[in-house]
């Protein structure tokens, strides 16, 4: 005769909270909100000129943590494969190229206007799915990508009316530059990595691990090279009297970056793609006026308002992936 087993009562609340909708959707905000929140912090607040070994930190925080779940069970990934970690190679340096060219963005650009032009990502990934995946742009889709660029424009027009000076103006437009760069690397990223992972049949912590522990060397041999590690310097970046401060800021983002990866596959998970992307949408908002309280933003009614005409961007842009994926499923076969 079988026993019967009643869940323990900390059982019974770690499942609920681990199937919990809300909760899956609190976390995906709460970090998305931390690691840009930090990232800022230390690229903004006290001259930090060391992005690539600020990005290094990150990976390898994020491969200790995600290697110390493995090793109690709480999670599983394949493991190191030399044939895979070549294939995977090209996508690791277009990770570096993404987050690399991120950072400089973010470190010039304020967080909401970092935010709204994020949106433009959105439209080059979607015609690259048009182009290699036979996808669609509905004319709702359309609809939303041109709120995309007009929130971008407005966005420009509100920063350029803050300038004050010719090194104002030549920050402001560096930062637009590595904005730019950015949006095609990250959607290059995206494109090509789904494309690999089909072939591979990687899950998400597959993912994560080969792109956090290919891109690590590369990010250190780049730091090497490419930055100034004189002590002059390195007493620049991490001053006696924030050093602690500016270390555990390094460390938590790349604790929050483990965090968004979670998030996002617990989201998916326990609700669907749609409300993921739905999220995706609304989580703009709040990120943007996070920069707005937290940091020296510019604040006027051109800010503002490409604020919320790119909140709405993104609010249409997943109605419309929401209502084409419906009328996929009602296609005969499906």
């Amino acid at each position: 005769m079988e026993k019967s087993s009643s869940p323990q009562p900390g059982q019974s609340l770690a499942s609920s909270i681990s199937n919990s909708g809300p909760i899956s959707i609190l976390a995906y905000c709460l970090s998305s909100i931390l690691m840009t929140v930090t990232n800022k912090y230390v690229l903004s607040g006290f001259s930090f000129n060391l992005n690539f070994f600020l990005l290094a930190v990150q990976s390898i925080v994020c491969i200790v943590t995600i290697g110390s779940l493995k090793s109690v069970g709480i999670i599983t990934y394949r493991q190191f494969n030399k044939d895979e970690a070549k294939k995977w190679s090209p996508i690791a340096f277009l990770l570096v190229a993404m987050i690399y060219t991120g950072s400089k963005a973010i470190q010039y650009l304020s967080i909401p206007v970092y935010t709204i032009f994020k949106n433009l990502t959105i439209i080059l990934i979607a015609y690259g799915e048009v182009l290699w995946f036979g996808g669609k742009v509905t004319s709702m889709a359309l609809s939303s990508f041109l709120l995309m660029v007009f929130s971008s424009m407005i966005a420009y027009y509100g920063d350029n009316a803050a300038v004050r000076s010719q090194d104002d103006e030549f920050t402001l437009y560096l930062g637009y530059f590595w904005m730019l760069v950015n949006c095609f690397a990250s959607a290059s990223f995206v494109l090509i990595m789904r494309k690999r992972i089909k072939l591979t049949n990687f899950k998400d912590f597959d993912t994560m691990y080969y792109n956090n522990l290919l891109a690590i060397p590369i990010l250190l041999i780049s730091s090497l090279v490419f930055e100034d590690w004189s002590s002059e310097n390195i007493a620049v970046n991490f001053p006696s009297d924030n050093r602690v401060t500016t270390i555990s800021a390094m460390i938590l983002s790349g604790v929050s970056s483990v965090g968004i990866s979670y998030c996002s596959a617990w989201c998916v998970r326990v609700t669907s793609s749609t409300t993921y992307s739905m999220v995706g949408a609304l989580n703009k908002l709040p990120i943007a006026l996070t920069g707005l309280i937290f940091f020296d933003a510019v604040v006027n009614f051109w800010s503002v308002s490409s604020i919320f005409v790119g909140f709405i961007a993104g609010l249409v842009y997943a109605i419309a992936k929401q209502k084409q994926q419906r009328e996929q499923q009602s296609l005969p076969g499906k």
